[in-house]
């Protein structure tokens, strides 16, 4: 709930009734990013009374097919069924994996300078204009 300690009575029931919204994973957002991005948004509200099986449940949820597909084969099978503990480490492992991925590798630049063929420019034969019919 957003706001568990202010809610009463029908509207306590009609905000548990509606469906989790505050959290999806965007379309080009990595897996990393979305954790990130869900943790802060859990930070930037400390009191929000969310469990942490709550937690877990919404972001696995919010994240799309292939990253769910992803947690349920370090599972060995339905992540949503193993002990909270080793899903926390399930996803800070894949996303320690992904974020490591995902940073640029910069090659080192080769110091010694390149060779480059020096030639010499061919001379141009100057065009003269002859007349056919009188040379």
């Amino acid at each position: 709930m957003l706001f568990p300690f202010s809610l009463e009575g029908a509207t306590r029931i009609w905000l548990a009734k509606e469906p989790p919204r505050s959290f999806q994973q965007r379309f080009d957002e990595s897996f990393y990013k979305a954790w990130e991005r869900f943790n802060d948004l859990l930070r930037a509200c400390p009191h929000h009374g969310f469990s942490e099986l709550h937690q877990l449940d919404t972001f696995y949820n919010a994240i799309n097919v292939n990253d769910q597909d992803s947690l349920n084969s370090a599972a060995g099978g339905n992540f949503l069924d193993k002990m909270l503990r080793e899903c926390l480490k399930i996803i800070e492992s894949k996303s320690k994996v992904r974020q490591s991925r995902a940073k640029a590798v910069v090659a080192k630049k080769n110091q010694s300078p390149v060779p480059t063929p020096s030639t010499t420019p061919a001379p141009v034969k100057a065009v003269e204009s002859n007349c056919v019919t009188c040379g």
